[in-house]
This record gives structure tokens, C-alpha cells and sequence, in this order.
């Protein structure tokens, strides 16, 4: 989680570090317990062009297969879970217990508590207006809308890119939702053994998905960002352990990794979430409120501010 936010708010600084993009390096995934993932690591970089025919168990047209990895996305309104936090930056190893709430098209949210206590520390949340980020041990708080961060306005990014990662969805930047027109807009890789690779290039990013050919299910995302003048960052987002949620599955297992040389700070995060049973509720609030007591900050190091929870 703090790994997509080191992503999207890589442009909040008001300067930022001239590197070649070319140096930079993608994570390689690691998880032990997103097994579908890593079964499905090694898909090709080949592209098959829009309306070609990939190869694979099943001869279908590019825009057939992409429609049928959209119809594994989930049809439930909410999502909420319990969870296992845990964080690596730098010198950092950080488990807490958690949960999340996520309503479709409304918010997602990330609340981490004390161990045993259960007391909320912190809670990060995505609304379609903005990002908020609530301190509750030094009584602070970020609020910043997805217009006054360059690197989201720059390359389309909103809080629909960001739910599509969480939800196990494919997205086209700057769309509330991918439809049925957007399909030529995705390229394949040629299909090797269990894995399919479904492309989108976009601007200065590049989005790859690593899906089961059978299935169409995603077990993997790697979204790739390089500018000659920002840098360059990657953020590999790992799904496993799917369990079923309505009529669909729904990774219970997430692992995501960022890496950027835009960084002056950090420069690379591993975050996995592991949910207890996603449900389908819908008796809780999508509104936060912001005691007046707490202090409003600049949200010039959010990632600095949200490892001090």
C-alpha cells in the first residue's frame, strides 16, 4: 500500500532528480505465498497486434481474450477484510494488523492498528476527489486532490487505475472503467506455458498483466513509468491465494513492490496485504471526518510521514 502511494505521489516534490531512465530496475517477484503469481512469472515479452490471434491452449483474436480476462473481474459492490500489514523500506520490517474497506467507485481504504490493542494508528484513503492520509499518533493529516499531483495529472492516473489494481482488474488510464471499445487498445504477448501477457502502453507508462490463459485470471500487474526528466519507477503488484467472492474469486493474497530512481529517499518498498476472508458488506461509512484537532500537513513526503506510524 505505502508503495503505491511512493508511486503516485513520486511528483509531489517540488524538484525531483534527473536520472536516465534506462537504469532503472524492475522488482523481481519473490513471494512465498502468491504462488499463482510466480507460476505465471516468466510470460513472454512478444506483442501480438489488436484482432492477431495469440498462441495457447485456445486460438481466440486478441480483443476475444482481453474481453475474457475482463470477465473474471468481480461482480460484489464492497470488499472488506481483516488483514496482515506488513512493510519493508530500507532498514525497515514492519507487521501490524489491519483492515480494508473498499466500496466500488466510492473509496478504498487502509486502516493499520496497535497489535492486540486494536487501536487505529493510521488510515490511508482513495476517493475518485482525492488521497487522505490520517496520523492518529502525532494528530496530522494529508489531504491532496489527484489534480495537484503532476505525476497522476501527467499520465492519467486517478483513483479508477488505482481501484483496478486492488480489485484485480485490467484499466485504461484516465477511464472510469475498461469497455468493450477500449479492447483494440491492448496488445498480447505470445502465451507460454501458464502465463499470457496482456500490454497497454500509454504516454510514459507501460502496463503489462501477467493472466492463466484458461482462466483469464490475473496473477500479476507491472506498471513501468520513465521520463528523461523525473525518473523512472516500477510498481509490480502480485496476486495469490483467490478465494471466492460471490460468483467470482478475489486474491486474498497481495504483494507489491515499487522501485524508483526518481527517489531521493527511499528506493524501494515491499508492501503485502493478506486478507482474512474478503466479504461482500456494505454496513459501513465511505465518509471519513477529520477531527479538528489534527494539523494539516504538506504532502511533500507522505512516504516519510506514513513510516513514522
Amino acid at each position: 500500500m505505502l508503495a503505491i502511494l511512493a508511486l503516485v505521489m513520486n511528483g509531489c516534490a517540488s524538484k525531483k532528480a534527473v536520472v536516465d531512465a534506462q537504469n532503472a530496475t524492475t522488482p523481481t517477484a519473490t513471494s512465498t505465498k502468491g504462488s499463482d503469481a510466480k507460476t505465471a512469472g516468466n510470460a513472454a515479452t512478444t506483442t501480438t497486434k489488436p484482432g492477431s490471434k495469440p498462441a495457447g491452449s485456445e486460438v481466440v483474436s486478441a480483443a476475444a481474450y482481453v474481453k475474457k480476462v475482463m470477465d473474471t473481474q468481480v461482480y460484489a459492490k464492497n470488499v472488506v477484510s481483516d488483514l496482515s500489514f506488513n512493510i519493508q523500506a530500507g532498514s525497515k520490517d514492519i507487521s501490524v494488523p489491519g483492515s480494508l474497506h473498499m466500496r466500488r467507485d466510492e473509496v478504498i481504504r487502509l486502516q493499520l492498528f496497535v497489535p492486540l490493542l486494536g487501536t487505529e494508528v493510521g488510515r490511508i484513503e482513495f476517493t475518485p476527489d482525492g488521497v487522505l492520509v490520517i496520523d492518529r499518533m502525532h494528530k496530522e493529516y494529508i489531504e491532496a486532490t489527484y489534480t495537484q499531483l503532476d505525476f497522476l495529472k501527467k499520465n492519467g492516473l486517478n483513483f479508477y487505475t488505482l481501484q483496478a489494481l486492488f480489485w484485480n482488474q485490467l484499466m485504461v488510464p484516465g477511464e472510469k472503467s475498461v469497455s468493450d471499445k477500449d479492447l483494440t487498445k491492448f496488445e498480447l504477448g505470445t502465451a507460454q506455458g501458464a502465463s499470457q501477457n496482456v500490454k497497454l502502453q500509454q504516454g510514459n507508462m507501460t502496463y503489462n498483466w501477467t493472466t492463466q490463459p484458461q482462466t483469464g485470471q490475473i496473477v500479476m500487474a507491472n506498471v513501468n513509468y520513465a521520463n528523461a526528466s523525473n525518473g523512472a519507477s516500477s510498481l509490480l503488484w502480485m496476486y495469490g491465494g483467490f478465494t471466492v467472492l460471490g460468483t467470482k474469486k478475489f486474491p486474498g493474497h497481495h504483494e507489491i513492490q515499487f522501485s524508483t530512481s526518481a527517489s531521493k529517499r527511499l528506493k524501494n518498498v515491499k508492501v503485502t496485504l493478506d486478507l482474512d476472508s474478503p466479504k461482500d458488506k456494505a454496513d459501513w461509512d465511505t465518509k471519513t471526518a477529520v477531527s479538528s484537532k489534527y494539523k494539516k500537513v504538506e504532502a511533500t513526503d507522505i512516504l516519510g510521514r506514513l513510516l513514522r506510524f
